[in-house]
């Protein structure tokens, strides 16, 4: 992943794993513009991998709204873990797996369409090889959160302020 900032000065990182703080290698933590070579990253806003999450997948981003952003912070990113093309995620409406629970294995554009009686995931559990990107509103829209294989006892843990996720979509690794 290649990343441009600054407004007088023009500086280039170039990254090709996980990079905790843009600061430490001498960028800013201004992004105008990013190209992504291959594979499929996690960006943050802050460093330490916190903060507003979003995902860049292969392509050119010239300008911040490209990626769905509201201002042109970012702090640190990382590669998504991507092993195959098995996916597979069960949703649950209460912490710790308790509740309704909804297995998807594809995209999804309203969860509700899915028998999901809520908009609340409190819990998730990912299985196989791929990452997920659950949305806040319908239609892949609004706040993003990017979960990989694991489990998740409680939205906290995917970084979410609060449970609402109303749609999902794989993550698809284009090299």
């Amino acid at each position: 992943m290649t990343s441009q900032g600054g407004t007088e000065c023009f500086l280039k990182l170039e990254v090709r794993g996980d990079c905790d703080n843009f600061q430490d290698r001498g960028f800013m933590n201004r992004v105008n513009s990013i190209r992504v070579e291959s594979g499929a990253w996690i960006c943050f806003d802050h460093p330490d991998f916190r903060g507003q999450q979003y995902i860049l997948e292969h392509g050119e981003y010239p300008e911040f709204q490209r990626w769905n952003s509201h201002n042109d912070h970012m702090g640190s990113c990382k590669p998504i873990r991507m092993h195959g093309e098995h996916y597979r995620i069960e949703m649950f409406e209460g912490c710790n797996f308790s509740g309704q629970c909804v297995e998807i294995c594809d995209d999804c554009p309203f969860l509700q369409s899915r028998g999901f009686s809520k908009n609340c995931i409190n819990s998730v559990r990912v299985y196989g090889d791929g990452a997920w990107v659950m949305y806040e509103e319908p239609n892949f829209r609004g706040r993003m959160y990017i979960v990989e294989r694991g489990c998740y006892c409680s939205h906290n843990e995917w970084q979410a302020q609060n449970p609402n996720i109303q749609s999902i979509r794989r993550v698809v690794n284009y090299f």
